[in-house]
Formats: structure tokens, sequence, C-alpha cells
């Protein structure tokens, strides 16, 4: 059964960095396609899987508020990072997603009339560590 994301948490293992996590997009990972279509191949082109997969990034939208943490750490070193996901409704049980990666943008605050204060970060996945799926029991 599909959940919503409420429960869903943020941790920044170094930096600390906290924020009232409004959203948090789906890590999108790839590999390349590599010919290897050959003269002897008539019909189509064909294709090889690469070895090395683009580790991948993510995006998060916030809550600008200096009360409950430090600016978006973009000049961090990277860190491990871990986001927990709660799988059943009323329960603890959570699956995880752990790496270590970095910022490699921030935006904020986003200001407007009648609104509260938003920014946003990207994250990297460094690929040295990770990102790693864990489910929950």
């Amino acid at each position: 059964m599909a959940m919503t994301g409420n429960g869903t948490s943020i941790v920044f293992g170094t930096s600390g960095w906290t924020g009232s996590i409004i959203s948090i997009s789906g890590t999108s990972q790839s590999r390349e396609a590599l010919e290897d279509t050959h003269l002897g191949i008539t019909g189509e082109k064909t294709y090889v899987p690469d070895d090395l997969i683009e580790p991948g990034e993510f995006d998060i939208e916030f809550y600008w508020d200096q009360s409950a943490g430090t600016f978006p750490p973009i000049t961090a070193v990277a860190e491990t990072i871990t986001l927990s996901f709660k799988l059943k409704t009323g329960e603890s049980t959570q699956a995880t997603l752990a790496g270590s990666g970095f910022a490699t943008e921030s935006e904020g605050p986003t200001t407007t009339n009648s609104e509260l204060m938003t920014g946003t970060m990207t994250i990297q996945w460094d690929g040295k560590t990770g990102p790693t799926y864990t489910a929950g029991s």
C-alpha cells in the first residue's frame, strides 16, 4: 500500500544541518548504454550497459528558520546523509537510504507576502559510500 511522506527525516552526519523539511525528491540514478554495434550486425544497433553508475542527486525544500539550524552546508565536505522513511501508518518501522554526499546548490530564502519563507538545496551523492537502501522490518 502506498504511503504518504509524513514521518520522513534527513540527517546530515557531520555538519549537523537541520531544517523543517517540506519535500524531498527521489534520487535519480543512471548508467550509460555503450554501443557495441559492429559491421557484422544488420538491422538495429546493439548496446551493453556501462559498468559505472551515476550515483545521482536529490533536492530538498525546507522552511527557512534560522533558529532551527544553520545556513545550508553548501561549503561542507562530503558527509554521511541518511534519509529515513516511515513504512507503516502508526508504526515506527522505517527504511533508510544512506550514503556520503554534499550540497551542490542552495537557494533561499524565498519570500512572499503572507507565506512562510522557504529554501531549497540539491544534494549530490558522491558514490564513494552508497547510496544504499535498507528496507525496514
